[in-house]
């Protein structure tokens, strides 16, 4: 029997929290050895000047390594989890959903993650250099920020799209740039929402361990959802409008056979 007005309005909140933060745990867990390497810089002590930037060279080396095996295929299931609640299946089986789906897609998040992390971890370096060690080009190193937001969003698309298609690993690739640069206001919304979400889980650090991964999930596939509905419905009345034309172009062919058939009838 389900509950109704204000009973029901908590029981559904509830759940809803419940769903996020299981699966947001899950995915922490799952890329365990990542996050247990972008926490240690924080915790440990740093040094000063080139010591300090040589750790943090080697902490973002040391990351890239890892995050293809751990981070990716954990995020790939996080974001398959969160496909079937935008679709309607929001009672889908977390702990099944969530590993069935991390097994299905390691190898190409893996994939993913060596081509992604490579390039982070090169946008990241060249960053620290530009702003700190190359005197007279510090305006540069905001040209890497803007670089890595694009790269935040097509690995956004990246993910939505290994979630929701059956793709080569190629096509997943070319289709995230494709949607990051088509789609600019979608996708520059999507980036926003994702940064608004890290910026409050920061401050409330509370939300990190139970919601900051799987909200960005969840506010990530929906709009890629809207892009791809769009996207189908723009095909479809392209179809229809070219089903359209053929017919035409058929039925006036009928009426000049049969003209024809008319007009050698008269001679006859």
């Amino acid at each position: 029997m389900e509950m109704r007005g204000m009973m029901g309005g908590f029981y559904k909140i509830s759940e809803w929290i419940m769903r996020l933060s299981v699966t947001n745990v899950l995915w922490l867990l799952t890329s365990f050895p990542f996050w247990f390497l972008f926490i240690t810089p924080f915790i440990s002590p740093q040094g000063e000047g080139d010591a300090a930037s040589g750790s943090l060279v080697s902490a973002v080396i040391l990351m890239a390594i890892v995050a293809p095996f751990t981070l990716f295929p954990a995020t790939s299931a996080m974001f398959s989890v969160a496909r079937k609640w935008v679709l309607g299946d929001v009672d889908v089986p977390l702990f099944k959903t969530f590993f069935r789906n991390y097994k299905q897609n390691y190898v190409q998040a893996m994939i993913g993650g060596i081509f992604y992390a490579l390039l982070f971890a090169i946008l990241i370096i060249d960053f620290q250099v530009y702003l700190k060690q190359i005197s007279g080009f510090q305006i540069l190193a905001y040209l890497f920020i803007a670089l890595m937001l694009l790269l935040l969003i097509s690995m956004l698309h990246f993910f939505s799209l290994l979630s929701h298609f059956h793709m080569k690993t190629v096509q997943l690739f070319k289709n995230a740039l494709i949607l990051t640069i088509g789609r600019p206001f979608r996708s520059l919304a999507m980036a926003i929402g994702a940064v608004v979400v890290i910026a409050i889980s920061l401050r409330f650090t509370f939300l990190l361990p139970f919601f900051f991964g799987s909200i960005i999930a969840v506010y990530t596939f929906f709009n890629f959802n809207i892009v791809i509905q769009k996207m189908m419905l723009m095909k479809e009345q392209a179809e229809a409008d070219s089903d359209e034309e053929t017919d035409d172009a058929s039925e006036d062919g009928s009426r000049e056979e049969k003209s024809v058939n008319l007009e050698k009838k008269s001679q006859d």
